[in-house]
């Protein structure tokens, strides 16, 4: 078990913003590796909280098990595996910064747009009511899981297809606990077969959890206080931030 106090110091943090993530609020839970980075290292911060994060898609999946969208599962799902298996396969190649660099860009465009739109009434139904586009569903699916393995970063271009939809609130919270909670377990097998999980780190993991636990499931009861009307505005909001970080880190990753 690591014993660093200034590891304990970031990484307790670090939990609580992803438990409030699975939780309902999407995308601040990205910040979480980089913070347990700044004590153990990426790879080692990574294999330290996958068993977290499967542990807090079981609490988000129970919570939301009877809202859920089953079309946007199936379109985006299969996808997310083929982009998981790039992201090991290139790994190598691809740097991580980079690709921090380019989801954090779009996911502020993106998220400004939005926002932006959605001042005007008319512009607002006109999103909501425009044409699925699951082409669209099916690259932002394998962008997601690409960018899951290689920089752990996939809500980003989850939000961006799902988003768009105006699901209700708890429906799309389901649905994208249920959506990380499988690529979390499909991610697992190249964790494993990389040894991550040494016995200090199944030992760090398992102090860890019950802080978790708890935030994971205050973040369900906190997200839902906020009104329904303001959901998206605030997940919006959380994405111009999200983004912002993943572009400052990309960006001082390749200089």
């Amino acid at each position: 078990m690591l014993t660093d106090p200034f590891f304990y110091a970031v990484a307790i943090p670090a939990v609580i913003l992803v438990g409030l993530a699975k939780g309902g609020f999407a995308g601040i839970g990205v910040v979480a590796t980089p913070l347990m980075a700044l004590a153990v290292g990426p790879v080692k911060a990574a294999a330290i909280l996958l068993p977290l994060l499967i542990v807090q898609d079981v609490v988000g999946v129970w919570a939301y098990r009877k809202t859920w969208d089953k079309g946007l599962l199936i379109l985006m799902t299969p996808p997310a595996a083929f982009g998981i298996f790039l992201g090991w396969a290139l790994a190598a190649l691809v740097s991580s910064a980079a690709v921090e660099l380019a989801v954090g860009l779009v996911s502020i465009l993106f998220a400004a747009q939005r926002l932006w739109a959605e001042r005007a009434v008319k512009a607002a139904a006109a999103i909501e009511t425009g044409p699925a586009r699951p082409w669209l569903g099916v690259l932002c699916g394998m962008a997601s899981g690409f960018t899951s393995q290689i920089a752990h970063a996939g809500g980003p271009p989850f939000q961006i297809y799902v988003l768009p939809r105006r699901l209700p609130r708890d429906v799309f919270v389901g649905t994208s606990a249920i959506f990380f909670a499988v690529v979390n377990w499909m991610k697992l097998p190249a964790y494993i077969a990389l040894g991550q999980f040494t016995h200090e780190v199944l030992a760090t993991v398992a102090v860890l959890l019950p802080v978790a636990i708890a935030s994971t499931w205050a973040g369900v009861l906190l997200v839902r206080k906020v009104p329904a009307e303001g959901f998206y505005k605030v997940i919006y909001v959380l994405l111009i931030l999200v983004g912002t970080k993943l572009a400052w880190d990309g960006f001082f990753g390749l200089t």
